[in-house]
């Protein structure tokens, strides 16, 4: 399994505990990081998914919503929620990852920790966004010339 991987399944953990846990800790992230081990090398990446999510939670939460048809958040599951704000915090705020590898890994994703049709229901949600962000319906991060040469997969 790949460092990006580890980190994006150690994210929904996370991102799934404060979900669930709603406790008025002054820092949740450290909190979940002292009780679970983490993946040295996926580390970085973990952090800038959960600290990403936790910040754009209201614009990423919009966008869900806006996309899932007949679908509140409080009606999904606390694992496709939690995947989909991984998923959608990538397209619209990491220019330096292809829409289809985040798409494909939330995917995957939720197919080891969702149900029978998560799969499904996550694709369904993200492929509408993706293709609303192509006709720039969605505002999102613009590609820079680093990420053309070589920013970070």
């Amino acid at each position: 399994m790949g460092t990006r991987r580890i980190s994006r399944e150690q994210a929904l953990q996370a991102l799934f505990y404060m979900d669930m846990h709603r406790d008025p800790v002054d820092d949740p992230v450290g909190l979940f990081c002292s009780c679970f081990t983490q993946d040295k090398p996926a580390a970085p990446f973990f952090h800038r998914i959960v600290n990403g999510v936790r910040e754009h939670r209201e614009t990423i939460d919009t966008e869900i919503e806006r996309f899932s048809s007949n679908w509140k958040l409080s009606r999904m599951s606390c694992v496709d929620r939690n995947i989909l704000r991984i998923a959608v915090f990538e397209l619209l705020f990491c220019a330096d990852i292809p829409p289809k590898v985040s798409i494909n890994e939330a995917i995957d994703v939720g197919k080891r920790f969702g149900t029978d049709e998560s799969g499904a229901f996550i694709n369904g949600i993200l492929d509408s966004i993706r293709m609303a962000m192509e006709r720039d319906e969605v505002k999102h991060a613009p590609k820079t010339a680093q990420d053309e040469t070589g920013g970070i997969p």
